[in-house]
């Protein structure tokens, strides 16, 4: 890998896409999940600071993220898909597209 790139990992979950980044060398410069549970559990497996994993994205203002090139985000997909109601943009779910399209435009 020349070059070493920034990500953000939104909606981390366990950490899948930091798992992959970080094994090629990428560094990890902010992280947000909602489960405190699972926030506990990606600060521990990947040894992060805690000052960089945050919990509600929606809470969380663009200006506040950290410069980055890659920006992950495996956000709720039920509205859309057929393991959920498909009520799509209705369904608050749905809406956290938005927050991403946020934080890409900032």
């Amino acid at each position: 890998m020349d070059k070493k790139l920034k990500f953000i990992d939104l909606f981390a979950g366990l950490g899948g896409f930091h798992q992959a980044l970080a094994k090629l060398g990428h560094e990890l410069v902010f992280a947000s999940e909602l489960d405190p549970e699972l926030r506990k559990i990606y600060i521990d497996n990947f040894r992060v600071k805690s000052k960089v994993v945050s919990g509600d994205i929606r809470k969380i203002k663009p200006s506040r993220i950290p410069p980055h090139q890659i920006l992950c985000a495996g956000f709720p997909c039920q509205p859309f898909s057929i393991g959920g109601y498909r009520k799509g943009f209705k369904d608050t779910r749905g809406t956290l597209f938005f927050n991403i399209e946020k934080i890409l435009y900032s």
